[in-house]
């Protein structure tokens, strides 16, 4: 075959791919047919078509088996004017795709034809479409999953050992609001692990380190600061206004306050624990497991297990426990995969070894058992003290 130009390629396909107007590919929408935008993310941040499935052209082909499984589904391919999308219909059909049309003069016609359009504003910036990109081309994320990240709101109970990678990682990955509640200073025994505070912030506020640190990784992300210790006093007005918690406490009657705080609220409660060379981390839901206290329904006895402060615990441990916490945290939110629920993940530094623990429900717990009302909040301390 004699080589032949761009324009000469585009006239073949013109002739050859079933075309279809911006009303005809609306209406067909309607039905159970995809509308697959194949711009570029930059493109579709001024708008894209409502419902469309955003699926820019350099990666259609490796993404195309994920998000575009069934072959037989009517497909209408739209890019700005008409002429990509040839091109993208033309990559479909090659790999095995039965039905797809070219939406003739693409998002520029469907603009001028008054069809619902996701403007800038109610999804992702240009700017966060650039900064997400790793993420939009995932096809368990993309942009849906990462506007719910957007939308999200998850607060943090510690800006220390754990809460600082947590805070770190669910910040860069787009998390819109973190709350962040923590009553102390930057210590310098905190700077061992505790990531989030440099050495020029020592005896500054946690929170208000925690604040800047956030601000400079994504100046997207809303931080809600709570200079105070979680109590029973204030649960009720800080754990309602966000979707779910992240345990990053270091003491058993926080660690029990949050459990029950977050049973009173119907919040998943994202736990985490280290001690030397170990760490724990579990996802607590009522309905969808055991709670904290049907894990450990007493709190040990007093001075049988020292704080990190009297036994110690390896800098780079909260790191890798703190991103567990992190990575349940997204895997909830934009509803993938399966979350620690009923489960306790227990990681070995020195045997560098993973084991998971089954853990069920009690189904005589006081707090979380099918049917038991909300007992209320209990004296923490001299419940953990006793």
């Amino acid at each position: 075959m004699p080589p032949r130009s761009a324009k000469e390629l585009l006239a073949e396909l013109s002739g050859t791919i079933p075309a279809a107007t911006p009303e005809e590919a609306f209406a067909a929408s309607a039905k159970g047919a995809v509308v697959v935008d194949v711009r570029e993310s930059a493109e579709m941040a001024a708008g894209s078509p409502e419902g469309a499935l955003e699926l820019p052209r350099g990666y259609l082909e490796l993404r195309a088996d994920a998000v575009l499984p069934d072959r037989s589904r009517p497909i209408y391919l739209l890019c700005e004017t008409g002429v990509r999308s040839l091109l993208a219909a033309k990559a479909l059909i090659e790999l095995g795709y039965e039905r797809v049309f070219n939406v003739t003069g693409g998002f520029v016609e469907w603009s001028r034809a008054g069809l619902p359009v996701r403007a800038e504003g109610e999804g992702l910036s240009a700017e966060e479409r650039r900064r997400y990109a790793r993420h939009l081309i995932i096809p368990e994320v993309g942009v849906e999953g990462q506007e719910k990240l957007k939308a999200a709101r998850v607060l943090l109970v510690g800006a220390g050992g754990l809460g600082s990678p947590a805070a770190l990682y669910l910040a860069a990955a787009g998390v819109g609001t973190l709350g962040i509640v923590d009553p102390d200073v930057v210590d310098e025994s905190n700077l061992q692990r505790q990531v989030l505070h440099p050495t020029s912030r020592v005896d500054m506020p946690k929170v208000e380190s925690a604040r800047r640190t956030i601000g400079d990784i994504n100046p997207h992300v809303h931080v809600v600061g709570f200079q105070e210790r979680l109590d029973s006093t204030n649960a009720d007005r800080i754990v309602p206004d966000f979707d779910l918690v992240v345990d990053g406490a270091d003491n058993f009657p926080t660690r029990y306050l949050v459990n029950d705080a977050c049973l009173k609220h119907d919040k998943p409660n994202v736990h985490g624990s280290v001690y030397r060379f170990e760490g724990q981390a579990s996802v607590f839901h009522r309905g969808h497991g055991p709670c904290y206290r049907c894990l450990y329904p007493e709190p040990p006895p007093p001075g049988t297990v020292p704080s990190c402060a009297e036994a110690g615990v390896l800098g780079v441990l909260p790191g890798i426990v703190g991103l567990l916490q992190a990575v349940e945290v997204i895997k909830i939110i934009i509803g993938q995969g399966d979350p620690l629920y009923g489960r306790l993940l227990v990681y070995d530094a020195l045997a560098a070894t993973f084991r998971e623990l089954k853990v069920r429900a009690n189904p005589k717990c006081t707090y979380c058992a099918p049917g038991v009302e909300f007992p209320g909040y209990v004296d923490y301390v001299g419940f953990c003290g006793g």
